[in-house]
């Protein structure tokens, strides 16, 4: 094992042993009063008994597409793509066990202190970010020195590739399960319950009195928290892969292809160091800025990874490397890895922008709430469309500079330096469901109101640290997977040159994109309808669960009138059930729709008009999921980010506070915004980045000869 990989392991293990650490760190923080922690255990267990079956369900799927692979594509490839779906679930996993713990801590916390309170959340949050990072690099680097260099595989080989690209698949088809299905179950309790709660009973938010309020908090944990864990594990695990998988073919020919497909490893690992660092660096000073507390942290990382990239780039590229026309040397890596560090800050700034309450668009949101239910939902909607513009153009300038440098590696480069700093980025994403099930512990434990006063100071940071979060993650799975686009626009010119006789690409010549050709422009809008499909079945599902949680709360006020006098418990876990059956129910047509959809074009348009205009209507399908993905991703999530706290905003005294006209339309519109950035909008992520994955191992297999 050469010293570099060997570093790129340690680092991943570091991460799972800072993990293990402030784990044991946190267990011994104070656990409250008996009754936040009797509320805790519920939540506990509803989150553990929901994850179980979702998976449960996503193994029984798994194991039967784990099966395909093995016959498709062979055992290696298997054997990938069970260590990705392993290790995505496991990083869930992880994250509910973490979160439904550090919930009620933190509760306790703040009620000592808005420091403490903060502290508390944030490192249960880097815990998470930790092992989402570790088990990641972990994954991806050790199943690479186990096929190179104990089973002395070339490093090129279709072997080693095709058994990466299975790796990335397993990650992401567990990802759309556990991101949709966590969503469909958190929205359908949140919307469910504020319907009844807040709009109808007019009772407060996480009031125990609400049979949906558990519900509410264990969807929390296993949407925000599993399942972005899932998702940026997937994000991180993929695009590393395929930039492997980019070197593999760029630099096949040359001496320096083991660097280079080192390389993005390499940048992986020191940034988890330095993200380790950064999480120390998070505290409150005197003016109690919260989010000021969490940017510093995440810039004391952005400023050390600078230094870290620029010093792997120099040790592994020590001289230039040229292949064909293009010469890549480690200043220009370098400027493209500092460009991808430049486009993330860029998308945090821009999205805060779009979902923190001090700003514009959320205060416009709620001034419109004034004017009632309808003008808060036209608000929303335009700040929602306005939001996808300064990402993009961000992201076009990203590409553009990181092309110029080094052409379609530069910006694989680009999107690994961007992807390297998962572990601090989901530390910020899981710090806001802690926060918001601390809230919920501490009114339904009827703790002093100060107490509440801190822990919504927090929500209300949390709910920006999501939507950023968010935004980095939809940013960097379309830049992820126009570097997945790419390794299937070069794998097919690869295979079509290197046909033999009887191979499925034998005598194809090369694949031209045309938009002359009509198949090319089927492809680009078949492509483009499915995130807006897939967004569509997203949002009824919620709807669905959301309408049988209203039943739920309804029936036990009606058949209980002791529940609103506080004399009578509500059945929490009656809306538990209900939501677990619902969202495992409604998740599996949507999640395969990625996966089929691919396939089912490419053999439609192959019994049409012959193989080379399937695989050009492939490629261009894959590019019109990536422009319409992002666009509807970036909105969806913004939007939704902005409702929610213009109804944050307005609680906290403006326009009218609680309980007013204003308050009520600015529910309404958050209830829009729910399963918007929770459920649809997160869930295009993985959607986005599997349509590619698959459509490359549809490649692999055609070039197996087993089907075609």
């Amino acid at each position: 094992m050469s010293l570099s990989l060997t570093l790129v392991i340690v680092a991943g293990a570091l991460a799972v042993l800072y993990g293990i650490a402030q784990t044991a760190s946190l267990m011994r923080a104070s656990a409250g009063n008996a009754r936040m922690q009797e509320i805790a255990a519920a939540i506990q267990e509803g989150a553990q008994a929901y994850l179980q079956k979702q998976y449960t369900a996503i193994g029984i799927v798994g194991a039967v597409i784990l099966v395909a692979v093995f016959m498709l594509i062979g055992q290696l490839a298997a054997v990938g793509f069970a260590i990705g779906a392993v290790l995505s679930g496991l990083a869930g996993f992880a994250g509910m066990l973490i979160s439904v713990r550090a919930n009620v801590r933190t509760a306790q916390a703040a009620s000592e202190g808005l420091a403490k309170g903060l502290s508390l959340a944030f490192r249960s949050g880097a815990i998470t970010g930790m092992l989402v990072a570790g088990f990641a690099l972990l994954g991806v680097a050790g199943y690479y020195y186990i096929l190179t260099d104990v089973m002395g595989l070339e490093r090129t080989s279709r072997e080693v590739v095709d058994a990466l690209v299975c790796l990335g698949f397993g990650a992401s088809l567990i990802s759309i399960f556990a991101r949709l299905g966590g969503g469909i179950f958190t929205k359908g309790a949140d919307v469910g319950g504020d319907m009844v709660g807040k709009v109808e009973a007019g009772i407060p938010e996480d009031d125990p009195r609400n049979a949906a309020t558990i519900a509410d908090n264990v969807g929390d944990n296993v949407g925000d928290c599993a399942g972005m864990a899932a998702d940026l594990f997937e994000t991180y695990a993929v695009t590393t892969v395929a930039t492997m998988v980019l070197a593999a073919i760029f630099f096949r020919e040359s001496e320096a292809v083991a660097s280079m497909m080192l390389l993005p490893l390499a940048i992986c690992g020191v940034c988890i160091v330095t993200s380790i660092v950064g999480t120390f660096f998070v505290r409150l000073g005197k003016s109690n800025n919260i989010m000021g507390a969490l940017y510093q942290g995440l810039i004391v990382t952005g400023v050390l990874s600078v230094g870290a990239i620029w010093y792997v780039v120099n040790n592994l590229i020590p001289t230039a490397v040229t292949v064909g026309e293009r010469t890549y040397d480690a200043q220009s890596l370098f400027y493209c890895g500092l460009a991808g560090l430049v486009v993330t800050a860029l998308i945090v700034v821009i999205t805060e922008y779009y979902t923190g309450t001090g700003f514009r668009p959320v205060k416009s949101v709620a001034k419109a709430s004034v004017s009632g239910h309808g003008t808060n939902v036209i608000q929303g909607l335009a700040m929602s469309l306005e939001s996808t513009a300064a990402p993009a153009l961000v992201i076009i300038g990203g590409i553009i500079v990181t092309y110029g440098l080094a052409g379609l590696f530069g910006i694989a480069i680009a999107t690994t330096a961007m992807l390297s700093l998962a572990g601090f980025i989901v530390a910020l994403d899981a710090f806001g469901p802690v926060t918001d099930n601390a809230g919920g512990i501490a009114e339904m434990a009827g703790l002093p109101p100060e107490v509440r006063v801190s822990t919504d100071a927090l929500d209300a940071v949390g709910n920006t640290t999501k939507a950023v979060t968010k935004g980095y993650a939809i940013g960097s799975a379309g830049l992820g997977a126009l570097v997945l686009f790419a390794a299937y626009t070069e794998d097919l010119k690869f295979f079509s040159a290197n046909a033999e006789p009887g191979s499925f690409f034998y005598g194809m010549g090369s694949v031209a994109f045309d938009l002359s050709n009509p198949y090319v422009v089927v492809g680009l809008l078949f492509g483009g309808l499915l995130p807006f499909l897939f967004g569509g079945m997203s949002m009824t599902a919620v709807g669905r669960a959301a309408e049988a949680v209203v039943a739920e709360v309804r029936r036990q006020f009606k058949e209980n009138p002791g529940i609103m006098t506080g004399e009578v418990k509500p059945e929490y876990g009656r809306a538990v059930g209900i939501l677990t059956s619902a969202a495992i129910r409604e998740m599996i047509v949507p999640s395969l729709l990625p996966v089929a959809s691919p396939v089912v074009l490419f053999f439609v348009i192959k019994a049409i008009a012959g193989k080379v205009d399937a695989f050009a209507s492939l490629g261009a399908m894959l590019m019109g999921v990536i422009v319409t993905g992002l666009f509807v991703a970036i909105s969806m999530t913004s939007g939704g980010g902005a409702w929610d706290n213009a109804k944050k905003l307005i609680e906290e005294g403006h326009h009218g506070g609680k309980g007013s006209e204003a308050h009520k339309a600015a529910v309404t519109g958050d209830t829009v915004g729910d399963p918007y950035k929770d459920t649809a909008g997160p869930a295009v992520n993985p959607m986005i980045k599997i349509t590619n994955i698959v459509a490359l191992l549809l490649l692999a297999i055609l070039a197996h000869g087993v089907v075609g």
